[in-house]
């Protein structure tokens, strides 16, 4: 799968850490309502394996995409994809985890922070490179900064997305926004309350489609 051609017209991902089990048939039907098209189950969450089987076969209807996150070791990686992960997403730059994901043509999109590690992840077959936590080292502006030199190289800009500054990060130059605990909160999906993580899907998601 052309993990970004896929994405172009809502190049978005969502995070679920800590989703519960029993909830794949109401994510996927929020998801596919707001407009989502990729989904990323986390590997430190509790049965991770066997949901993102199950949250798979419920998005199979809505042709939104299943991958896992959060893949920091072997074990990981080897479980994900056994269960079926469309694509890879990591925290960090792991040569192993990289060149393993690329060499069975899963899309994988590793995090790194410093230019030395954006070109590292890149060279080793990243799809894409995960800035993270770009919150932390200056938002849209250090997207815009790594753009300079690295026009060539995808970037995701994890950490702190929201409605409000989603667009600048889309002008900054990223390619790629995810979010997480903001929308999909633990609590919101453990409670059920599906209606309020629509809502706010889709402020997000409108406010990328006004940017594009």
């Amino acid at each position: 799968m052309n993990l970004l051609e896929f994405l172009k017209d809502m190049p978005v991902i969502g995070i679920l850490r800590d989703i519960p089990r029993g909830s794949e048939e109401l994510c996927a039907k929020t998801a596919a309502k707001c407009g989502l098209k990729a989904i990323e189950v986390t590997m430190n969450t509790d049965g991770a394996a066997e949901i993102i089987t199950s949250l798979k076969a419920a998005c199979k209807p809505y042709d939104i995409t299943v991958g896992a996150g959060t893949v920091r070791h072997d074990k990981d990686l080897e479980r994900a994809l056994l269960a079926g992960a469309a694509f890879i997403v990591t925290p960090n730059t792991r040569t192993n985890i990289i060149r393993t994901a690329a060499g069975s043509n899963t899309p994988i999109i590793p995090g790194a922070l410093t230019p030395t590690e954006v070109q590292k992840a890149y060279d080793l077959g990243a799809t894409a490179v995960k800035i993270f936590p770009v919150d932390c080292v200056g938002g849209p502006k250090y997207i815009k900064a790594l753009r300079g030199p690295f026009r060539d190289i995808p970037l995701l800009a994890c950490s702190g997305v929201n409605a409000e500054n989603a667009g600048e990060y889309l002008k900054a130059g990223a390619n790629l926004l995810a979010f997480g605990g903001s929308i999909f909160s633990a609590k919101l999906m453990q409670e059920g309350n599906w209606d309020e993580i629509g809502k706010r899907l889709t402020e997000l998601l409108d406010a990328v489609r006004k940017a594009l």
